[in-house]
Order: structure tokens, then C-alpha cells, then sequence
């Protein structure tokens, strides 16, 4: 009896370790993971680690609702199994409303998931933008939705006065889920992985006000390799429920993933783990003093509104190396604002004779090391509950 309590007792500490740690440790298993879903009894063979997603608010627009800003975070749990080729992914997170859409080319906002990997990340210090990436700096989103996809002929959009008629199934095209894989450098750069989208796959059950979500896919394919040992990667989960110009989206920073049994990769996980070390205190007068006069964030609400990206959880989806690059060189990364149109006098960015996106942002580079360590380390305490 005192075997099996000691026992218990070892894999409950062994269960609170695993917790603990500030990555994510895919278990190596026997066989095959490639195609398991959210119900597979091989995910008893290891633990959850929870992961905190924040309402993305750097591209709010116009027609936003503006409680997008009064949103929490959110806490989901993953999990993570490998086989050496395959790697599967489990998330979990509680919804109280589950949100699909209502017959054909429903405007209702609809659940849903991703996962985001950097397509290269030998240099942790030089990640792509969480969520849509940016130039030079490609990333493979799997996106799955609630929602099923319709055959529609050519592509285009049903008009009105058709939605009857097109309700009725089309012979030889049956409904299937939206899963889809997707290339991204930037907003409106998405092109559709064929090659990725023919061998992950991904799934999303819906039980007592949970969702549980899976992707697989192979460790290395031909437009991702992540068979390194170690590798960053980033959650989305959207709620319907919260539509504004979309599903309100909730986002994590890049994660990093150790693969078990694989050697190597610490340098990168320790240099995702790393804190800001600076002084908060000091680091906000530097941010009320150089950055609020454009940027709206907790403790400053004096810029016009969308005049350049609402900074109130920039600190809950970016890395400290990625605060520091769009500090001093302010071009590496250009955010663009998603209808530029609209405030003509607020441009976040220019073009330069080659096309090229220029910030309109200055470079802090001038600032001494000091200084960048305290403004980073102010930025990053930018996150809500």
C-alpha cells in the first residue's frame, strides 16, 4: 500500500513540474500520431501545460466594438506527442457558447483555432509578427473553423436571392470541415499550402462548454521543417460570440516546443523563456514620454485613436527580443493598420521607391541600453488579467 501511495505521490509531483515549465515538452510514443483527434486515448499518456492567449488589439479598426479593449485573457491547456516523424497537438479551452455559422455564407461569428510556425528560426531574436507574419519572415498557419465548407462553383459568392436554392446540396459535392494550411509574410499575403493542407489534419469537438482542438502534421515537410529538436510556436483561438468586424481573436506569444528524446535546441527554448530584466518603473516615464503621444496602452490613453497600434497586450503576444528590434529598428517589422483608408491622416507606414513598406514609426536606437532594457521591460507588464 505504501508502494502505491509513494507512487501516486511521485506522479503528481512529476504532473506539477511539467505544469510548471514555461515550454512545451512533446512526448516521444510508439506508433503513429500523424492523423489522432481530440479524443485519442493517447493523449492520457501525458500532461497539460496551460498557456495564457490575449485579445489582439494592435490592429483594432474603426468598426471594432470597442469592449474588444475590456476583453480578459484567456487560459487554455496543450499538449503535445511525437513519434519522431509526426507531431500532434491537443488544446483545450472553455467557451460558454458554442458558435457555428447559420446555413449558407452565414455572417454569424464562428469558433474556431490555429496553430503558427516560423518558417525559418535559427535566430530566435528575429521571429516573424505574431499572427500573420511579415516580410522575409514566413509563417505556416493551420487554421480549422466551426464551420463546414460549401461547394461554390468558381468561387464566388452566392448572391442573395440564391441562398434557397444553393441550401440544397450540389451532387457530387458533399459539405466538408474548413481546415486549411496557409503561407503568410504579412496581412493580405496569405496563399493556401497544398503541399501542407494534403498531409496535417485537424479537428474540434464541442462538450460541456469545452472545446478540444488537434492538429497533426509532419515534423518536416516541404514548406516547414521542424524536426530540430526545438521549435517556437504560437496559439490562436477566435469567439464568435465577441464578432466585431470578425470572431474576436485571442493570441499567445511564440512558445517554444522541445521534442523529447531529440537533443538539443536548449538555446532557443532558454532564449524564449528569457525575462525582461529592466526597471518598470522607469521604463513607463520612458513610454509616457516617448511612445504615447502616437500609441494608446494602460497607462496612457492621450494618442488619437488608431493612430498607430494599441499597445494594451503587446506584452502578453511578444517576445522581449521582438520589442526590442521594433524599438530600434522600427522597419525590420511593419504593422499594417488593416484598412489603411480610412484615417488618411494617421498612415502607418510609407512606400519607399522600391515598394518597400518604411514605418512611419522613428528608430529609439538612440536610446543607451539602459534605457531600451527599462522600456522593455515597461512593455512587456502591457497585458491584461
Amino acid at each position: 500500500m505504501k508502494i502505491i501511495i509513494k507512487i501516486f505521490l511521485l506522479l503528481g509531483l512529476l504532473l506539477t513540474i511539467v505544469n510548471a515549465q514555461e515550454q512545451i515538452n512533446a512526448m516521444k510514443v510508439p506508433g503513429n500520431v500523424g492523423k489522432i483527434g481530440p479524443e485519442s486515448k493517447a493523449w492520457f499518456s501525458t500532461a497539460y501545460i496551460d498557456v495564457i492567449l490575449y485579445p489582439q488589439t494592435t490592429n483594432i479598426t474603426l468598426d471594432d466594438k470597442e469592449s474588444m479593449l475590456d476583453e480578459k485573457a484567456k487560459r487554455v491547456r496543450v499538449k503535445a506527442l511525437h513519434d519522431g516523424n509526426n507531431i500532434s497537438f491537443l488544446i483545450e479551452w472553455k467557451d460558454s457558447t458554442k458558435n457555428t455559422p447559420e446555413g449558407c455564407c452565414s455572417k454569424v461569428g464562428v469558433d474556431g483555432f490555429a496553430l503558427q510556425f516560423p518558417v525559418v528560426y535559427n535566430d530566435v531574436t528575429k521571429l516573424p509578427y505574431i499572427n500573420m507574419g511579415n516580410k522575409d519572415r514566413a509563417v505556416v498557419v493551420h487554421l480549422r473553423k466551426a464551420a463546414e465548407e460549401d461547394y461554390e462553383p468558381n468561387g464566388f459568392q452566392v448572391l442573395d436571392k440564391y441562398y434557397d436554392t444553393f441550401q440544397k446540396p450540389v451532387k457530387g459535392h458533399e459539405k466538408t470541415d474548413y481546415s486549411r494550411v496557409f503561407i503568410m509574410e504579412g496581412f493580405r499575403s496569405m496563399t493556401e499550402s497544398k503541399n501542407d493542407n494534403d498531409s496535417s489534419a485537424m479537428d474540434m469537438i464541442y462538450k460541456n462548454g469545452v472545446w478540444k482542438g488537434t492538429l497533426s502534421r509532419p515534423l518536416k515537410s516541404e514548406d516547414l521543417n521542424l524536426k530540430n529538436a526545438a521549435f517556437p510556436v504560437s496559439f490562436i483561438t477566435w469567439d464568435g460570440n465577441l464578432s466585431n468586424s470578425d470572431s474576436v481573436e485571442y493570441l499567445s506569444s511564440w512558445i517554444g516546443v522541445k521534442l523529447l528524446a531529440e537533443q538539443g535546441g536548449d538555446e532557443l527554448l532558454d532564449t524564449l523563456k528569457s525575462e525582461a530584466t529592466g526597471d518598470i518603473y522607469n521604463g513607463k516615464n520612458l513610454a509616457i514620454e516617448n511612445c504615447a503621444a502616437c500609441h494608446n496602452f494602460a497607462e496612457s490613453a492621450m494618442a488619437p485613436s488608431h493612430m498607430a497600434p494599441n499597445l494594451s497586450n503587446v506584452g502578453g503576444y511578444s517576445t522581449a527580443q521582438y520589442l526590442m528590434e521594433s524599438i530600434t529598428n522600427p522597419n525590420a517589422v511593419v504593422v499594417t493598420n488593416y484598412k489603411p483608408n480610412i484615417k488618411l491622416g494617421f498612415p502607418w507606414y510609407n512606400l519607399d521607391e522600391d515598394g518597400n513598406l518604411k514605418s512611419t514609426m522613428p528608430s529609439y536606437e538612440w536610446l543607451d541600453e539602459k534605457s531600451r532594457e527599462d522600456l522593455i521591460a515597461y512593455l512587456k507588464t502591457l497585458k491584461v488579467e
